[in-house]
């Protein structure tokens, strides 16, 4: 990290003359109750040679105190030369780092602020070869192996190493972005243009344009986005466009053309406040993108996995959509309330499925969902702080407690709801709720008043919301009540399950002859059912026995990445040999953690020193956060080589 010796001295963590009052949320460093962001600017260029964003950004942040107090910042591995409050030279330092939070950029005002009035904060900043927000791929890493490619991903706590902020989702901003780069640039807002060309710097380079965008709805920092690359676009809606490399690009819109604004509509006729963002397009990022989808505002990333052939797993699209309400507009204050963010999406993405295919298929979804909420709870232990609905994230790492958890208990919470008040009521308070909250960030106890004062009135609602248990909903480990759910799309699923089992059984007298019509008129996330019942028991299977089934079902063939990972997982449960190399295949060309963490705990077990060459061949594939919970997996603390 340079320092500038001029206006820079060894301090300690946090300047002692810098009051930090206690905040909301505890995986910040900054003071952000004694000021607070109001816009954000950055101007940045990309420079893929050096591989590193340099510029600077301007904070305008008002003050919320008249006490006498400077400002502290949230960084973590930034380089940072000057900083300027209105324009003058202002004294500052960088504290010594504490993880895994970074450290604190402690800024001397050169005078005192009044309550309420607004002050730039200008900081020239350029990230660094550690910064665990930006992943940048060399052409080999791309499709068409022509051009490089970066991404960000700042969900948690990962701004702070793109530019000193305050990195907490208690805090909402507008934005604008200037972003020069040789390649096209999307980021997290509206484009107003591309302009300011500038020829190349020497022989061999490539000229640039200053790329601009708006984002005049405030949002969290981790909702700052930028990617680069050689990129096209092509329209899949009315108000919806699809990004991807050039050679991609006809694939994704077959697969997403029309889907969009069906879902919109849907989840518009439930939420009732109307899309804030203008557009929504989708980004199709390279297969290192750590997860299945990032709600980025206007443009949604996404994992090229989605991309099936089939549309069988386009409801990442749903589910990132419907964070335009939950996560975007109406906002988790802190970490530890991660469930209000995705609960409240996984049930708006299961009620968009309900009103395009059938109750059922939201049953069904629910159904795949409570076996991901089994998994996680298994791999943390049902006694593990991280299985609670709010967790303590007190001098911890958000990402460690990143799991199916928040996604799954969050939406049973929602559904318990549902059940107990009568869907008529229930949903009338979901407009209620996105209304009041729309634009702020909002805490469990900040749910739980608006709920039971919108029925305050309502006798019978009333009281039953009175006798509930909020102590066990919020803070009880492990698993939610069970619903009776619809079992119409998975009877068939576990009825086979149920003859594999009968025949691998070693006193089977069964006559079943498994065959390809067994699965024929299926949807693929009725294979993945069957196939996460066939894991309960894969332990007894031969190797034999999982190539009869691979080949039977045309598992080993297929090109929709979650049927093949469950197929794999399976083999590997059974130590089966021939699954071992195509397992490590997959880990090896998609970076989604939702497959690659869990593949590697399986390969680990059945050929530890073919995980660990595998890990070791791939290790500039992953993105930053991936590499480092793999890491965790395989070594332990994150220890690597």
């Amino acid at each position: 990290m340079h320092r500038s010796p001029a206006a820079m001295v060894t301090k300690p963590a946090v300047d002692p003359n810098i009051e930090i009052r206690t905040p909301r949320d505890p995986n910040t460093l900054s003071n952000y109750h004694n000021y607070v962001t109001r816009h954000t600017s950055v101007d940045f260029e990309i420079d893929f040679e050096r591989k590193r964003l340099a510029g600077k950004v301007v904070l305008k942040m008002e003050s919320l105190t008249d006490e006498s107090v400077g400002v502290v910042l949230d960084a973590s591995f930034l380089d940072i030369s000057d900083v300027k409050v209105n324009g003058q030279a202002a004294k500052f330092n960088v504290g010594d780092r504490l993880e895994p939070y970074g450290n604190p950029l402690n800024i001397t005002l050169p005078s005192e602020v009044p309550k309420g009035k607004i002050i730039d904060i200008e900081i020239a900043v350029a990230t660094t070869d550690k910064c665990t927000a930006l992943q940048w791929l060399t052409p080999a890493q791309t499709s068409n192996k022509k051009y490089p490619y970066m991404f960000s991903q700042c969900q948690a706590i990962h701004a702070r190493s793109v530019f000193p902020c305050q990195d907490t989702p208690d805090v909402k901003s507008t934005f604008s972005f200037a972003l020069r780069s040789p390649l096209p640039v999307l980021a997290s807002g509206l484009p107003t243009g591309a302009t300011d060309y500038q020829p190349p710097k020497k022989d061999g380079g490539s000229g640039t344009l200053k790329y601009t965008f708006e984002q005049h709805v405030a949002i969290t920092s981790y909702l700052f986005a930028v990617a680069s690359g050689d990129i096209a676009s092509a329209s899949i809606g009315p108000r919806s466009t699809v990004w991807s490399g050039p050679e991609e690009l006809l694939d994704c819109q077959r697969e997403l053309e029309g889907e969009i604004e069906p879902f919109m509509k849907a989840v518009e006729s439930i939420v009732k406040p109307s899309y804030q963002w203008t557009q929504y397009n989708v980004l199709i990022l390279p297969p290192s993108f750590p997860y299945g989808g990032m709600e980025n505002p206007v443009w949604t990333y996404a994992t090229p996995s989605i991309i099936s052939g089939d549309k069988q797993n386009i409801d990442v699209i749903a589910h990132e959509l419907s964070h335009s309400w939950s996560g975007n507009l109406v906002s988790a204050a802190s970490w530890e309330h991660f469930w209000l963010n995705e609960g409240w999406t996984m049930y708006l993405e299961r009620r968009i499925q309900a009103a395009i295919h059938g109750e059922e298929h939201r049953h069904f979804s629910a159904i795949i969902g409570w076996k991901a909420l089994e998994e996680s709870i298994k791999q943390y232990g049902e006694d593990h702080e991280y299985t609670k609905l709010i967790v303590d994230l007190k001098g911890k790492d958000p990402d460690d407690a990143f799991s199916s958890i928040p996604y799954e208990k969050g939406f049973h919470a929602l559904y318990q709801f549902e059940l107990l008040l009568g869907k008529d009521k229930w949903d009338s308070f979901i407009p209620h709720y996105f209304d009041t909250f729309k634009f702020k960030s909002v805490d469990s106890y900040d749910f739980k008043s608006c709920l039971t004062d919108f029925f305050a009135k309502d006798a019978e609602a009333n009281s039953k919301l009175e006798n509930f248990d909020w102590d066990k909903l919020f803070y009880a480990p492990g698993f939610p009540p069970k619903p009776d759910f619809d079992q119409t799309m998975v009877k068939s699923c576990y009825a086979l399950a149920d003859k594999w089992q009968h025949l691998i059984s070693a006193n089977s007298s069964n006559d079943f002859k498994p065959h390809a019509s067994d699965i024929k008129g299926w949807v693929a996330n009725q294979s993945v059912v069957f196939l996460e019942r066939i894991q309960s028991f894969a332990d007894k299977f031969s190797p034999e026995q999982i190539h009869l089934l691979g080949e039977t079902y045309g598992y080993t063939q297929t090109q929709n990445i979650e049927v093949l990972s469950r197929f794999l997982s399976a083999g590997l449960m059974a130590k089966a040999p021939e699954t071992y190399q195509p397992s490590a295949d997959l880990v090896g060309r998609i970076g989604r953690m939702k497959f690659v963490r869990p593949m590697y705990r399986l390969l680990e077990k059945a050929d530890r020193d073919l995980a660990v060459r595998t890990f070791e061949k791939n290790r500039d594939f992953y993105h930053p956060i991936c590499r480092q919970m793999v890491e965790k997996d395989l070594f332990g603390g994150g220890a690597g080589k």
